[in-house]
């Protein structure tokens, strides 16, 4: 009897590639330049995490944007302290679209790819703002709850655009790539 996990290697190197262009996508970004609770940016990599979990499932798909963000965060000395975090949250934005695509009975459209985005976007939003109001406004900087919250308000146009951005376009991508494999019949399972 084999207990040994299902992973083919196309999906170990297509899981790889996701983690090396959520880096890179991380890497395109314009820091705003106010220190507000940490470092503000818009940025791309949202969308290669969307797409990580729309493309490989939950749990591969959640590694691949993890792990893409944090490495991107090491190369960074602004974000190296954190990259623990950006770790698990960014894991659960594509565990989170990964979730979904996987879910019910419906096969794969470009309407379940957009629920899938904006359920990670969602996810991922709400663990990013409560780590802004708790553990970088409170605890590192002793701000008081007011000037905690006024910090999380602060931050909402840089997180609503990153979402939006991702919800906009990892579907599309999603759909695009899905369909370049189907036409020269390879997949992803």
């Amino acid at each position: 009897m084999n207990n040994k996990p299902n992973i083919s290697t196309k999906r170990l190197v297509v899981a790889a590639l996701m983690a090396a262009l959520t880096v890179v996508g991380s890497a395109i970004r314009i820091t705003l330049p106010l220190d507000i609770a940490g470092t503000t940016s818009f940025h791309l990599g949202n969308i290669m995490c969307a797409l990580s979990g729309i493309l490989l499932g939950p749990w591969l798909g959640g590694a691949a944007a993890g792990l893409g963000s944090a490495i991107y965060d090491m190369t960074n000395p602004l974000y190296i302290s954190e990259c623990w975090i950006t770790f698990l949250f960014k894991g659960a934005y594509g565990l989170a679209a990964g979730l979904v695509v996987r879910s019910g009975k419906k096969p794969f459209g470009y309407g379940k790819a957009v629920i899938a985005a904006a359920t990670g976007a969602v996810t991922y939003a709400l663990l990013y703002l409560a780590k802004s109001y708790f553990y970088n406004g409170l605890l590192l900087k002793g701000l008081t709850p007011d000037a905690a919250l006024l910090t999380v308000i602060g931050k909402l146009p840089a997180t609503i655009f990153n979402a939006a951005v991702a919800v906009l376009f990892a579907p599309l991508l999603a759909t695009a790539i899905r369909k370049a494999l189907e036409q020269n019949h390879l997949t992803l399972e």
